[in-house]
């Protein structure tokens, strides 16, 4: 398997609540020279333009905070995505927040639309909130629900306003198709930490979980068998990994740790096993926050895993 590696560069923090994660590309990176490694200078990359100056103006919403730039952001990052796949390349994202995995998937989808796309979400989070059910307003925990067209009205807790509403219409249509993905096109890996909202969701729709709990009794071979199996009527797949999915006692740079991850062994293990399978088109990595971080060790641990998915996907 001999594939052209294209990086994305969005160093795009404002879908997050905590400051930070636009530096994680850059703690990457700084991980690779302490390796003494030139991955980036074997591969194109392309920097993203973000909307990061929103962070020093009135975030707007509460329940869609800095939505306006997000949008500009992911429709930057879909027509990006889109032409590196047209050019036969494989995109892998090196993403700040995880609210950037919206335009990921509609650059797939704008660049294959009558395909079916599954997605692999490694996450400790589900994100599958909207404006109406949001706690917090970041929009770090909408990329999936935005991606499904889900409102989840059934579940709501907040009133937004008519223009928090049309943005979140449009942020929805980014690639002009919606929805872009279906609950049976989904499966999460390492899902632990779940708001009562999106709860509702993954039981109705019986959505696929794998849990660390299955990927310590069973193994990443299994696990990554299973998930692919379980997409096996997709035609592509695109694996987006949260570095929040591996434990906190790893590292604490990211925003939201939560304990019972994965190890860094067996996150680059699974991220490794999954882009051996052709479906695989695209890979997205998010949330390094490196000043919360101790000796940058998550962008350590984040720069051996990226490490070891490139020199599959290239030898």
């Amino acid at each position: 398997m001999i594939k052209n590696v294209k990086f994305i560069e969005v160093r795009s923090e404002i879908g997050a609540g905590t400051r930070g994660a636009s530096l994680g590309v850059d703690a990457i990176k700084i991980a690779a020279l302490d390796y003494g490694s030139s991955l980036f200078n074997k591969h194109d990359s392309v920097e993203i333009k973000t909307e990061n100056q929103l962070l020093f103006a009135n975030p707007g919403t509460p329940y869609a905070k800095r939505l306006k730039g997000i949008i500009g952001t992911c429709e930057r990052i879909c027509n990006e995505v889109a032409s590196t796949l047209k050019s036969k390349s494989f995109p892998i994202v090196l993403a700040g927040d995880h609210s950037t995995s919206t335009g990921t998937i509609a650059g797939i989808r704008q660049a294959f639309p009558k395909q079916k796309l599954g997605v692999i979400w490694i996450d400790a989070h589900a994100d599958l909130h909207s404006p109406y059910t949001t706690p917090t307003g970041n929009v770090h925990g909408m990329p999936l629900a935005a991606s499904l067209g889900e409102d989840n009205l059934q579940s709501r807790i907040n009133k937004p306003d008519k223009e928090t509403v049309d943005l979140w219409t449009k942020f929805k249509k980014i690639g002009g198709i919606t929805p872009k993905i279906t609950y049976k096109d989904m499966v999460y890996i390492s899902l632990r930490d779940v708001e009562p909202e999106e709860s509702y969701l993954l039981k109705k729709h019986k959505v696929r979980i794998f849990t660390t709990n299955d990927v310590k009794r069973n193994g990443v071979e299994k696990i990554s068998r299973d998930a692919l199996a379980h997409l096996s009527h997709c035609s592509l797949i695109y694996v987006s990994f949260d570095v929040d999915s591996m434990d906190s006692s790893i590292s604490k740079g990211t925003g939201t740790p939560v304990r019972n991850g994965i190890t860094e062994k067996e996150a680059g293990s699974l991220c490794v096993r999954l882009v051996q399978n052709e479906k695989v088109c695209c890979m997205e990595i998010a949330e390094v926050n490196p000043t919360l971080d101790k000796e940058n060790l998550m962008a350590e641990n984040t720069f051996e895993i990226l490490q070891r998915v490139v020199s599959q996907l290239t030898t």
